[in-house]
């Protein structure tokens, strides 16, 4: 009885067991925008969750939203087991399994039934700036050090034009999307990559950004901790994948989800092995 009691959340799965009479989950995610943010965002879809995963299991089911401050203790709470499953950016995924291999994907966001989706590097709207080689000699913002967009895929698109650490007057790593876009919007910096979907939603609240270019990225992974057990895996991969609730989904700007394999992030996995490029 006290190693039941000990784990609270994954072993609570079984509905015939009267022990069990609510299952308690926490979903992580990290502040890639501000933390009011990410609640309303992802709130809707957690409750979509909780009653498809009721409807399966025959009982009811609690999931708590849990976002980290940073990157990292977003990553040290997946690895760590402290969130029972996450959505996190591919970078942040790929380096949490090499910490913990007994992390499982559970699915991938569908951005209109495809696994694409776009980052932007944006200058000021006013900006004299027409094209990447144009960035030389000029100040970049980039975000968190372990984004995908926001730093690997970005970097990565530099390298391909020319264009290294080293060319840059000088550049900065300032954490959230948002945070890039408002440096670039208020001249603090010449360029900045960033999200689509928060380049969109700076340039709807009034902000003069403009798209200079723009580069795929892949759907974010949700993720199973590896403390997770394996009924409990499949049955929350089929919840996933089964959500259909638009006005749940609409509040995390995307579709629906797909079945996820390692192999969709091998094109994340290359840009990360090769960035050591752009600082040469």
């Amino acid at each position: 009885m006290k190693n039941i009691l000990a784990a609270v959340t994954i072993p609570l799965i079984l509905a015939s067991n009267p022990l069990f009479a609510d299952v308690a989950l926490t979903f992580g995610v990290y502040t890639s925008d501000k933390p009011t943010a990410m609640v309303k965002m992802f709130r809707p879809i957690l409750n979509a969750l909780e009653t498809r995963l009721a409807k399966k299991l025959g009982e009811p089911v609690r999931i708590t939203l849990q976002v980290a401050n940073t990157y990292e203790r977003g990553i040290d709470d997946l690895v760590s087991g402290q969130v029972d499953f996450a959505r996190m950016g591919p970078a942040s995924y790929i380096l949490a399994k090499e910490r913990n291999p007994d992390l499982q994907l559970l699915a991938m966001e569908s951005n209109r039934g495809s696994k694409i989706f776009y980052g932007i590097i944006c200058v000021h709207e006013q900006s004299p700036i027409e094209d990447l080689s144009q960035l030389k000699g000029r100040t970049f913002a980039f975000g968190n050090e372990h984004s995908t967009i926001g730093r690997y895929l970005s970097q990565h698109l530099l390298v391909k034009q020319g264009l290294h650490a080293g060319d840059l007057s000088g550049y900065q790593y300032l954490d959230r999307h948002d945070k890039v876009g408002a440096a670039v919007a208020t001249r603090r910096f010449e360029a900045g990559a960033l999200k689509e979907s928060t380049f969109k939603k700076l340039k709807a609240k009034g902000m003069k950004i403009r798209e200079l270019a723009r580069f795929p990225n892949v759907t974010k992974p949700w993720i199973a901790s590896g403390k997770m057990g394996t009924e409990m895996v499949a049955v929350l991969r089929e919840s996933l994948l089964g959500l259909k609730d638009p006005a749940a989904l609409k509040s995390i700007k995307k579709d629906g989800f797909l079945p996820a394999e390692e192999s969709d992030y091998a094109i994340i996995r290359e840009s990360m092995q090769k960035n050591d490029t752009f600082f040469q």
